[in-house]
């Protein structure tokens, strides 16, 4: 799904439509509520038994918001921060998401509650 963001943006393409996962609808949830992207539908296709996610970028001033995607923890090498040790992306203008035992969420938030977890990717 990252990938497919990353691709679209660089492409110029308003949307993407991708695979469903629970993770996925978790990440696009946040990327949402920081305003990278404009919406996060799930559906599914006639005829099809799989769900799909239609994922709308967010522009400004005709740019897309979203520059740059990064895969942080992989299957082959899972990376673990604590709270403390969450730090802020582009000196705040980017995002952290990281998955905790509440949840996907921001790492800011995460920092707020205190909470330690899996860096999933870091977005500008």
């Amino acid at each position: 799904m990252l990938s497919s963001l990353k691709n679209a943006a660089m492409a110029g393409n308003s949307f993407v439509e991708t695979f469903y996962s629970k993770e996925c609808e978790g990440v696009a949830k946040v990327l949402k509520e920081k305003g990278f992207l404009d919406d996060v539908k799930v559906f599914k296709p006639k005829g099809k038994s799989h769900k799909g996610l239609r994922l709308d970028l967010a522009k400004e001033d005709g740019l897309i918001k979203l520059t740059e995607v990064k895969r942080m923890s992989k299957p082959g090498r899972r990376l673990y921060v604590r709270s403390t040790d969450i730090t802020p992306v582009s000196g705040g203008h980017g995002l952290v998401v990281v998955s905790t035992s509440r949840g996907i969420m921001s790492g800011q938030e995460a920092k707020t509650k205190k909470l330690g977890g899996e860096i999933i990717c870091k977005v500008k």
